[in-house]
């Protein structure tokens, strides 16, 4: 069997299924089911069993982690008494791929009882629970994938597709940022970068700075010292430029080396240094620097004066 032909024969097949999603999805109806999410006062409780079960507790740990309140409800411990934990403020969100799961079927009487909204993510616009659902997305598909046609595959795709979506349109409903992010995620690499501030884990002592006049050899000892591959260019405490490893081995290059060893800082520095604030999160240094491809930058306070320095290996 040749692995490499079915893996990308099995990826064809997932693309075309969420092809499939982007066209059924409407406007008009998307617009209701996002609104009626935002809406909600209470809590949105989702509801499925098997594989459906296990996209939906993936969505609701989504939702609440970025500022929708959700829980996940089995459907099948629902019908024995895990009821109760639903209030007429929620909204409840039905999980089936075929649209005539039972035990979600048998909840029915209760939601509307308890004029609940239901919303519904349905792989059969036909089904019992499609025509039951105040609103739904139809998020079906034409193969699953697998040689076994019972195993839901495509289908838990575009149920969590569909799920990524709702969350992200109320990210934007909600202004939801990555300080509100920050403190949902305390533990872990992940919340100490959002909680933590460059100045609690920036660089101070050594501290690579030089007065504009130094010459190579002192520029040399500084960099060395710090172990950023960088030194600030400073006159009367004023930063004027950064001298990095990269314009010193540029600067070999380019000069006899009677000549290189007689270059003072100012003919060497770039005067707009990359900086961040010591205020800023580690998340956002991080950001910064991956995305201007460089090691360190150069820490400053309110005042624009320098105050440290945050390294790639400052962030863990």
């Amino acid at each position: 069997m040749n692995f490499l032909q079915l893996s990308q024969q099995i990826l064809s097949q997932e693309i075309a299924a969420l092809e499939l999603l982007s066209t059924r999805l409407n406007s008009e109806n998307l617009e209701k089911f996002i609104y009626i999410l935002y809406a909600c006062k209470g809590k949105i409780v989702i509801c499925g069993i098997g594989k459906s079960g296990l996209i939906g507790q993936k969505i609701a740990a989504t939702f609440s982690s970025t500022g929708s309140p959700s829980i996940f409800l089995q459907a099948a411990e629902a019908l024995h008494g895990d009821l109760g934990i639903l209030t007429p403020q929620d909204v409840f969100l039905s999980i089936s791929n075929s649209g005539e799961t039972d035990e979600i079927l048998q909840l029915i009487p209760f939601i509307k009882s308890l004029k609940i909204t239901h919303l519904s993510l349905v792989g059969n616009e036909n089904s019992t629970l499609a025509k039951n659902a105040d609103c739904f997305i139809h998020i079906g598909v034409e193969n699953e994938i697998s040689p076994v046609r019972a195993v839901p595959m495509a289908s838990c795709l575009t149920t969590l597709a569909a799920g990524d979506i709702l969350a992200t349109a109320l990210i934007h409903l909600k202004k939801f940022n990555e300080k509100d992010f920050s403190r949902l995620h305390i533990g872990g690499s992940l919340g100490r970068k959002l909680l933590t501030k460059v100045a609690d884990a920036m660089q101070t002592q050594p501290l690579p700075v030089c007065d504009r006049n130094d010459f190579i050899k002192d520029i040399l000892i500084h960099i060395s010292r710090s172990q950023l591959g960088l030194v600030a260019v400073l006159d009367e405490g004023n930063l004027l430029g950064v001298v990095t490893d990269g314009d010193l081995r540029r600067a070999l290059n380019d000069y006899e080396n009677a000549n290189f060893f007689q270059l003072q800082a100012h003919n060497l520095m770039n005067p707009n240094p990359k900086t961040i604030a010591a205020t800023a999160s580690l998340s956002e240094a991080e950001n910064q620097l991956i995305s201007l491809k460089i090691n360190a930058l150069l820490v400053v306070n309110d005042e624009n004066k320098l105050v440290g320095a945050i390294a790639k290996h400052h962030i863990k």
